[in-house]
């Protein structure tokens, strides 16, 4: 992409970006969901996947309404976080059990700040735009994403941490 100069071309790069990312987000947790134990942990970890895919759709839209060329940005700061990710979960993990879910946990709700942070700044964007339905479509996103971190928090504040504590 040549030099952005409008808020148009921010905005449409931003999304590339936020594609880039859940795609690398789902690609890691593929690797990392498996190794969860806690059954609850699990099903969060495949409905996020879900979620993070219908959010992906909602992006790709995007991008084609603003009659771009459907297509992402590679994220350099996604790509830092699944490392870390990736580090701690899989290739220097705790051994199978609440320390390892803990871990997990850890490490999920930091990739997924990261969604939350980009999509309010585009939803930010879109305001600026005057772009509603896009802005509603994002919105909407943000609040999905913000109740998963929200549910994987009392997840790991009601049973995984305190199991990883004994």
């Amino acid at each position: 992409m040549s030099k952005i100069s409008t808020l148009e071309e921010l905005y449409a790069d931003e999304l590339k970006d936020l594609w880039s990312a859940n795609d690398q987000m789902t690609k890691a947790l593929k690797k990392i969901a498996p190794n969860a134990t806690n059954p609850k942990l699990k099903t969060m970890l495949s409905n996020s996947q879900d979620g993070i895919a219908k959010h992906t759709e909602v992006l790709k839209d995007l991008i084609e309404g603003l009659n771009q060329k459907v297509k992402k940005e590679h994220c350099k700061g996604m790509q830092g976080l699944v490392e870390e990710a990736t580090k701690h979960t899989l290739d220097e993990a705790p051994e199978r059990g609440p320390v390892l879910d803990a871990a997990i946990v850890a490490q999920y709700q930091r990739m997924t700040h990261y969604g939350i942070t980009g999509f309010g700044t585009v939803a930010a964007f879109a305001k600026a735009l005057k772009r509603s339905d896009d802005k509603k479509e994002l919105d909407a996103a943000v609040s999905e994403i913000i109740r998963g971190d929200e549910l994987m928090s009392e997840l790991a504040e009601a049973a995984i941490n305190v199991q990883a504590a004994e």
